[in-house]
């Protein structure tokens, strides 16, 4: 059976989208909505089924869809973003929930966005950063635990989420089918969550590249970052390189644009 993946395009408010620096160039909308296509075309191509949300007038960070909801058998847990022009999101994404789920809402005074979550195995760790908090992350224990999954904590040191500087690839197909394979930051290389994986420090130049997304065999990365889509490659992943600029302005990436189902 396929993978589900939900996506939103961008749309003309996607100009405003939080995260852009003063001194970069704007965001170029009809850009932004090529490369969301070629993503959906990516996805198709890895084996997903791709549910394509409609674009939301007025909210300019919601192709953003995957800090709204976490998507797990049985159960869906949707998001309170820090951001309060953020949180009107939540509600846009509800009505596409799939109906046999339970559905578990993140509420305040916590804050939770899953770009600051990383699954590895049975344990979820959670970034605290200036978009999640403890509160968020409690929350998020009372609602795995009866599934037996565990949650801890990581301040994260550098970047907007956990995410954007570390992310899983699962178990590589050349590697000895027992290791987890990561993708890093140096930041993050060295930290004891991580021991036992195969990890992938990721150039300070090529610091993007750390936001990718694993789909079984098939890793979709950034353009732009041979080293780190090299050293996917050779451990038998395949590599599918997409542009991403415009996302990247509003210090976005691909797993920041997807929903895994």
């Amino acid at each position: 059976m396929s993978r589900v993946v939900f996506i939103r395009p961008p749309e003309a408010s996607f100009q405003a989208a939080l995260g852009q620096q003063p001194h970069q160039a704007s965001i170029d909308v009809a850009q932004a909505q090529a490369q969301h296509r070629l993503l959906a075309a990516a996805l198709a191509a890895a084996g997903c089924t791709v549910t394509a949300l409609p674009a939301a007038a007025g909210h300019p960070d919601a192709c953003f869809v995957q800090d709204i909801a976490l998507l797990l058998p049985g159960l869906a847990i949707l998001a309170r973003p820090a951001e309060p022009s953020r949180q009107a999101e939540v509600d846009l994404f509800r009505p596409f929930l799939p109906p046999e789920l339970a559905v578990v809402t993140i509420e305040a005074p916590a804050t939770l966005e899953w770009g600051d979550v990383l699954r590895l195995g049975d344990t979820f760790t959670v970034g605290l950063s200036a978009r999640s908090n403890a509160a968020g992350a409690a929350q998020l224990a009372a609602a795995v635990q009866p599934l037996g999954l565990a949650v801890e904590l990581l301040a994260v040191p550098r970047g907007l989420h956990l995410l954007s500087g570390l992310n899983s690839l699962g178990r590589a197909p050349k590697g000895d089918g027992q290791r987890t394979t990561v993708v890093a930051w140096p930041d993050y290389a060295g930290l004891p969550l991580l021991a036992g994986c195969d990890v992938i420090v990721v150039p300070p130049e090529e610091a993007p590249a750390a936001n990718c997304l694993a789909l079984g065999d098939t890793v979709l990365v950034p353009a732009g970052y041979p080293r780190t889509a090299a050293q996917i490659w050779q451990r038998g992943f395949r590599v599918l390189s997409l542009p991403l600029s415009e996302f990247a302005k509003a210090d976005g990436g691909v797993t920041c644009l997807c929903v895994l189902g």
